[in-house]
């Protein structure tokens, strides 16, 4: 799965490999934290993925709550609102 942004993978920075020098970063510091980058990565991958579904599915019914004739909600509301003044004019007469 790609994602706009990302630059790495979790595998990539799993695989990756610094160069040693005589002064350099502990090793086994660097590699401990990447573990922790590593799974962050993941997790964010998962969730990514988990709402790419979550949006198709609420996509999918969305457009099948349209397709099979359901009323808009604007309309719902203007029907409301036109019962409302109907009725308002029942009760109270036509000066209000």
């Amino acid at each position: 799965m790609e994602v706009k942004g990302i630059n790495l993978t979790s595998q990539e920075i799993l695989d990756k490999e610094f160069k040693t020098t005589m002064r350099g970063y502990n090793q086994d510091e660097v590699d401990e934290f990447l573990d922790v980058v590593i799974q962050d990565y993941e997790q964010f991958q998962k969730e990514i993925t988990r709402l790419k579904e979550e949006v198709s599915r609420l996509t999918q019914a969305s457009s099948t709550n349209t397709s099979t004739g359901s009323t808009p909600r604007s309309q719902v509301n203007a029907d409301v609102l036109q019962r409302l003044s109907n009725l308002e004019k029942a009760v109270f007469g036509k000066k209000y």
